[in-house]
């Protein structure tokens, strides 16, 4: 049990929470506590009885507890867990931004093509994002299939079509997982580019992210050279020639050493 602990307590703290909060969810509906009723998607009922909650139960629950369910848990730990340890590491609070980002933009697709969970399709958006941005990791499906990390969300989308799921969820969490690549990794890159997710300053002081803006560095650790302040500035010339005729050669040679290249 300590050692079950131990591992529990080393997961990130976003992919801990988010695991624990599906298991549990799943769980609450195997042991007849809530209804999935409860849980789904449902636009009419979230605008009109003010069920607020189904926005985020939406993508809590996977199904029934079976080998479907244990599939997708280990998909979204996995994938979420190398997110946050990879290229979020020390930003919680980005990844918390693309939970959000994500969450919105799949709700609005949503409501288009009548999806009642949207647990998957999140997952599949952490599969997209973390395929590419690591393009050059070697995959093995089931030790018959080698391919390349990009290639993985299709490679999953054509295991649904096959086992005659829908596709919408698939197709939505790719979209919304490239959507959010795009935004992040693409668009900041170009000559006019720049971010347009933006992290709200809450969330970074949440996980203890925020920086000090009033700090204000070291005279010798600012850039240039020389001093900053009004006093040790290099005297111009006309001023090291009033100065020199009271003053020794040695001294007069002093300001000049200081002054930029």
């Amino acid at each position: 049990m300590n050692a079950l602990r131990q591992f529990y307590l080393e997961i990130p703290v976003v992919t801990r929470a988010y695991t624990t909060v599906c298991v549990l969810t799943t769980l609450a509906v195997h042991l007849d506590l809530v209804s999935p009723l409860q849980l789904y998607f449902n636009p009419t009922l979230i605008v009109r009885k003010f069920q607020i909650w189904r926005l985020a139960t939406t993508f809590l629950y996977f199904g029934t507890i079976g080998i479907s369910f244990f599939f997708n848990m280990v998909f979204t730990y996995r994938y979420c867990r190398m997110l946050e340890d990879g290229s979020f590491r020390g930003r919680s609070s980005d990844f918390v931004m693309m939970f959000i980002f994500g969450g919105v933009l799949m709700t609005f697709f949503g409501i288009f093509v009548n999806l009642l969970f949207l647990g998957q399709a999140f997952t599949l958006m952490l599969v997209y994002v973390w395929s590419r941005r690591n393009p050059l990791v070697p995959m093995n499906f089931f030790g018959v299939l080698n391919f390349q990390a990009p290639y993985l969300p299709w490679v999953l989308l054509c295991c649904s079509m096959i086992l005659g799921n829908t596709v919408w969820v698939d197709v939505i969490g790719m979209g919304v997982g490239h959507i959010y690549y795009v935004l992040e990794d693409v668009y900041p890159t170009l000559s006019n580019g720049y971010r347009l997710i933006k992290t709200p300053y809450f969330l970074k002081r949440l996980f203890n992210e925020h920086i000090e803006r009033n700090f204000q560095a070291a005279a010798e650790d600012r850039p240039g050279g020389f001093p900053w302040g009004g006093e040790g500035q290099p005297l111009l010339p006309e001023e090291i020639a009033a100065d020199g005729q009271d003053e020794e050669p040695a001294n007069r040679a002093a300001p000049v050493a200081a002054a930029p290249q």
